[in-house]
């Protein structure tokens, strides 16, 4: 069976003019034992963390029944892409970026684990994915949590691009450590690595099964850095698929192909109509709003999962409905990650497509650890929600390593991702509708540590455009509209009572909502010489804007209404700003 699988990625390879070779030849033997007798479709979850490997995988999962392209258009526009990607027939994950699979499987196992399921989970990798730090983030976890559902099958063939894999000196010690049960097996026998699976399911842990490979087996490159890619050559790809084929093997993968199939429904929008928006305080943090929603929402029934990377409490997502989840129950609406902010992120996407609703918080210029999940989640989709708190150099004494000036800028970049900074209760709740309502992409809610004045949303404004009339003009002449984001919306209103009647302030929550309003709604809200005031990076707000007020410098430490002011976001300094501006 393991010789159909690796004839067909040679078929795809050669139909591409480009693949790796390597991980088909030498793991085919790992990914046949697992589909071969354990994969229950519709049930389990398999990864391919070393999504290099994805020939190998799209040829088994042709094999094995799962409705997929033509092997023939691998790698081409339209047809089956370069490296796995959630939402294909049989892919749980979008792998690619090494280790971020192994994170994504911890995900898939949690989930399984929270809804009651039986399922059991497949992830194979290699060297490259247990030399990144989310991976061993993500191990750890799962030792922690006694993940008894999952089993890590490693691809062990000593090789990476560069040559001999910089591994740890003794990775099955550190696995052991870390809580989980290891075993070795010989990775091109198909019998020993499956019995090795079969073994796992009766044990209490978390399963690593060292697979001993050679990478490109059977080619003239076998067991060299060559072999990762395309080293070899057309003729010698056509005689290794005419002397891996075979029939016999073709015949037992269609007893696989026609074993039963259980649907899958895809993840829903959350109801959240038994939700009461509290009422908010005059002054308050937007953290604060946020977590007296989120138990708002525990209260009411809402079903979703949330977490914190050792930040629970400081980004008010630990709140007073919250149930820690712990094994082996498994039971309540809330996960302690540790100071894991990458793991956190592969973990919430593997639960994501699982089908659970998951929020997981750090501060805002942590995200940056979490940045690569965040994308990947983007890319496939996945309706995660990140509580990123802290979020301007408000922070104050922590001085400007825990100030963010690029993040906000930088996520908003991010493809199909909402990004949502809140000035008061209003917009916290609607920022978190959205969280729980668009199914086809994350978002980010933005939140102070500081408290400032709240301003209450005219009746009426139409928030869920992204942007509203948060203080009209007294004029019936608008001559200058300020933009504000969150807590840089009282200091606009500051600035423009300064100025005059003649100016108005929008708030601008969301600017990717704002961004899909039409010309008319756009002209309407933005009249006359448009001013962007908000404490993070300034070039993005030039599609808007016609002046700036940003920051382009690293913060300082110093209480944070002190650091505002020092570093500009002060009002009568801004208005003389504006004013100068005008001038020119």
């Amino acid at each position: 069976m393991a010789g159909a699988v690796r004839a067909d990625a040679l078929r795809a390879i050669l139909a591409a003019r480009s693949g790796h070779v390597g991980v088909a030849l030498g793991a085919a033997d790992i990914i046949t034992a697992v589909f071969a007798n354990f994969m229950r479709a519709g049930i389990d979850r398999f990864v391919l963390s070393a999504g290099h490997g994805s020939a190998m995988l799209y040829a088994t999962l042709k094999l094995a029944g799962y409705k997929i392209g033509s092997l023939e258009s691998f790698r081409k526009i339209g047809g089956l892409p370069g490296h796995p990607e959630f939402g294909m027939d049989g892919v749980d994950a979008t792998t690619g970026p090494l280790g971020a699979g192994v994170g994504n499987a911890v995900g898939l196992a949690l989930a399984e684990k929270i809804q009651k399921s039986n399922a059991r989970v497949y992830c194979i990798c290699g060297d490259g994915d247990l030399s990144e730090g989310v991976a061993a983030e993500s191990i750890a976890f799962a030792g922690r949590y006694k993940l008894n559902n999952l089993v890590l099958l490693w691809d062990d063939n000593g090789i990476t691009i560069d040559g001999a894999a910089l591994t740890d000196m003794d990775i099955p010690t550190r696995m052991r450590a870390a809580g989980w049960n290891v075993v070795a097996v010989d990775g091109n026998d198909g019998a020993a690595v499956a019995r090795a699976i079969a073994d796992s399911r009766r044990l209490a842990r978390p399963t690593f099964i060292q697979c001993k490979t050679v990478i490109g087996q059977y080619s003239s490159v076998a067991g060299t850095a060559a072999a990762h890619g395309l080293a070899i050559g057309a003729d010698e790809i056509e005689r290794l698929i005419q002397k891996l084929d075979s029939p016999h093997g073709r015949e037992l993968w269609r007893a696989v192909a026609a074993a039963p199939r259980v649907a899958r429904a895809p993840i829903k929008a959350l109801n959240l109509s038994r939700v009461k928006t509290p009422d908010a305080p005059a002054v308050i943090s937007t953290r604060e709003l946020s977590g007296m929603y989120i138990n708002a929402m525990l209260g009411a029934g809402v079903n979703i999962i949330g977490g914190s990377a050792d930040l629970g409490h400081s980004t008010n997502t630990d709140v007073a409905n919250s149930v820690h989840i712990v094994p082996p129950e498994f039971n309540g609406n809330y996960i302690d990650y540790g100071v894991r902010e990458h793991a956190m992120g592969a973990i919430m996407n593997g639960m994501a497509a699982a089908g659970l609703h998951t929020f997981g918080s750090t501060f805002l210029v942590f995200s940056d650890y979490m940045r690569p999940a965040m994308r990947l989640a983007a890319m496939s989709g996945l309706p995660v929600v990140y509580v990123l708190t802290h979020d301007s150099i408000a922070v104050g004494e922590d001085g400007p390593t825990h100030q963010p000036i690029e993040q906000l800028a930088s996520l908003r970049m991010i493809p199909n991702i909402n990004v949502l900074r809140p000035c008061n209760m209003v917009e916290v709740a609607y920022a978190w509708r959205t969280a729980l309502t668009d199914m086809a992409r994350p978002t980010c809610i933005v939140l102070s540590r500081q408290k400032f004045k709240q301003i209450a949303t005219p009746a009426g404004a139409a928030v869920a455009h992204g942007a509203y009339v948060i203080k009209p003009a007294k004029t019936a002449r608008v001559r200058m509209t300020l933009i504000a984001t969150g807590a840089e919306v009282p200091l606009a209103i500051d600035v423009a009572n300064i100025l005059g009647d003649g100016v108005q302030v929008v708030s601008m929550p969301s600017v990717d909502h704002f961004r899909l309003c039409s010309a008319l709604y756009k002209q309407h809200i933005l009249r006359g010489y448009v001013v962007a005031i908000e404490a993070s990076s300034p070039t993005p707000w030039f599609e808007f804007a016609d002046a700036v007020i940003g920051l382009t410098r690293f913060g300082m430490s110093g209480p944070g209404d002190a650091v505002y002011a020092a570093l500009g976001f002060d009002a009568r300094q801004i208005a003389r700003e504006i004013a100068g501006k005008m001038k020119k």
